[in-house]
């Protein structure tokens, strides 16, 4: 999809900024432009430690949770948990936690297709067969008003850690953490809900006299759930992420060691992007086509024969998901090319034989596609159908919803996606008021991309990649620096990889620099353009590394290539255009 290129036009004492930080004044702006400017800000955006994430007594209800645990101490905590990579996570950090502090937890989740998402009155029952002292959630609750006055009703306390928005007045619940509560004085409102479960245990060890060290083996769990729940890069998420990325590395979860190891992720420092592609999806597609009980019976496993079998059990899964995807996608594609019509803004899409678990993600497919915020249904029977929904900037989904909600039967969610349940006779009527009242504009559906600075590649050295390493971990909220220089000559290129998937060009920019360029994704677009621009035969040309008439600009981001014990620097590109 074609985008629209802005230029950061952010302005500071770059040049001061590196000095002071000992970075180069590129890396400086680049900070900046993130919206890091004061000097606190960049000290913390840098050089920020576990040190500086707030006192989990910030948040309300943290003392009357912490008082309730304590009162059961000795005896059992139920964890009711969701089956997304976040909630497992989340119950695993309470699980480890309760443990230290002499209290059994037992992790129980909802089933996807025949329950749905949340608490609900069989996780009750079960809890009180168990023998539970108190209930707990994670990762969910805070809209579980009824189910929460069930489990009080028959004298099983619950406490609600959460991080989605309050709808309405909070639950019933002894305590209710959640920093989305207004009268909630917690400073940083980003934590998922891994990063809520992590703060009430932290109180906990405070409380009962636990080292601090021991809080921190628990970082690894709060990153993978920061990060694959996509939740933004900043803050105190940005610190939670950054040292738990450290512990990973060398992580002593038997089962962790075990799925890095069947990824291939063993032998290099693990990033961001690890967790958000290839960790936390295995950990998702387990809850979403097979059981839940997998991801946990992994994190658990003690034995590193039993962790790989299950490791490798989970790659399958999420490639089995992958494939699964593929093909719901292509169904939504055809479904709103076929009909001719111009897009709605808001596309409610029905898949009714769509696995539901799948609907997020293809509703991400549709909206990276097409740049329009996209709900994406599935048939559940009994008349009813269940949507998930995946936003753009401009356009809040749960405020937009919320406008809707007598037309739901369930509902959650926040500004860039959202999940409910509603009558399939009630689709037409959601799809009319949302468009209705989008307030989108033309420009919302075109995508921006962001240029931090417009750097020649002759620019480019091993000391400005290592001070760009600095501005990890990127991801939502913290994206990768962007560089762009106009006027590229495309000397040559050839496709390569298992499905010639990838492209490596040389390049020459209008100074006469070379360097080596690769290209990911969007290969068939480039093609596209330099044919309807100058001609199939000047695309030939390209690929037999014969002089053509090509002239682009590129859009990257430099790295350093290592092959055969070379280094040598070469440029990502992550878009292009037409100069005119």
């Amino acid at each position: 999809m074609k985008k629209r290129w802005i230029l950061q036009t952010k302005q500071s004492d770059f040049r001061a900024i590196g000095e002071k930080y000992e970075i180069s004044p590129v890396a400086a702006r680049c900070i900046v432009n993130r919206g890091v400017s004061a000097a606190t800000e960049i000290e913390e955006y840098l050089n920020g430690t576990y040190s500086s994430i707030s006192s989990p007594w910030l948040f309300k209800d943290m003392d009357k949770a912490v008082d309730l645990i304590q009162e059961k101490r000795g005896g059992s905590a139920a964890i009711a948990s969701d089956f997304d990579c976040d909630g497992i996570f989340s119950a695993f950090i309470l699980k480890k936690g309760f443990e230290v502090c002499g209290i059994s937890g037992k992790i129980f989740t909802p089933d996807r297709i025949a329950e749905g998402y949340g608490l609900n009155r069989r996780i009750v029952d079960e809890a009180l067969e168990w023998g539970a002292g108190f209930l707990i959630t994670c990762d969910n609750g805070i809209a579980a008003k009824e189910e929460i006055v069930y489990a009080r009703d028959r004298s099983l306390p619950v406490i609600v850690t959460d991080h989605h928005e309050v709808q309405g007045e909070a639950p019933r619940a002894e305590a209710v953490i959640d920093q989305k509560q207004a009268d909630c004085h917690y400073p940083f409102k980003g934590l998922c809900g891994a990063g809520v479960a992590f703060q009430l245990i932290s109180a906990l060890y405070e409380r009962f006299g636990i080292p601090a060290s021991r809080r921190e083996e628990l970082l690894e769990y709060v990153a993978i759930a920061t990060v694959a729940d996509v939740m933004e890069l900043q803050g105190e998420n940005r610190i939670l992420v950054k040292e738990g990325l450290k512990r990973l590395k060398t992580t002593e979860n038997v089962g962790l060691r075990a799925l890095l190891e069947v990824q291939n992720l063993t032998q290099r420092d693990i990033r961001a992007y690890d967790i958000g592609f290839v960790i936390g999806p295995c950990f998702n597609a387990a809850g979403r086509i097979d059981t839940v009980a997998k991801a946990f019976e992994l994190l658990d496993a003690t034995k590193k024969e039993k962790a790989l079998v299950l490791a490798e059990q989970l790659k399958e899964i999420n490639d089995t998901r992958k494939q699964m995807t593929e093909d719901a996608a292509a169904v939504a594609f055809e479904k709103l090319e076929k009909s001719g019509a111009p897009l709605p803004e808001v596309q409610v899409i029905y898949l009714p034989d769509c696995h539901e678990s799948l609907a997020g993600i293809v509703a991400g497919r549709v909206r990276e596609r097409y740049h329009h915020p996209v709900i994406v249904f599935t048939s559940v029977g009994d008349g009813l159908v269940k949507g998930s929904g995946r936003s753009i900037e401009s356009y809040h989904m749960f405020d937009r919803l919320m406008e809707c909600q007598d037309l739901m039967l369930r509902f959650g969610g926040h500004k860039m996606a959202a999940g409910m349940t509603l009558r399939e006779c009630d689709l037409p009527e959601l799809e009319k008021r949302l468009n209705e009242n989008s307030g989108l504009q033309p420009d919302d559906f075109v995508p921006v991309l962001h240029i931090d600075v417009p750097l020649p590649v002759g620019h480019i050295s091993e000391r400005l990649i290592a001070d760009l390493e600095r501005l990890e971990p990127f991801g939502n909220g913290n994206p990768k620096p962007v560089f762009a220089e106009q006027h590229f000559k495309l000397l040559r290129a050839a496709k390569y990889g298992k499905n010639k998937n990838v492209l490596g060009m040389k390049v020459a920019n209008i100074a006469g620099t070379v360097i080596d360029a690769v290209c990911f994704r969007n290969i068939g677009e480039l093609e596209q353009l330099i044919c309807e621009e100058w001609g199939e035969e000047e695309l030939e040309k390209l690929y037999q590394g014969k002089p053509n008439q090509i002239d682009l600009g590129l859009a990257y981001y430099p790295s350093v290539d290592e092959y055969g014990g070379f280094r040598s620097l070469q440029i990502v590109v992550t878009d292009f255009c037409r100069i005119v």
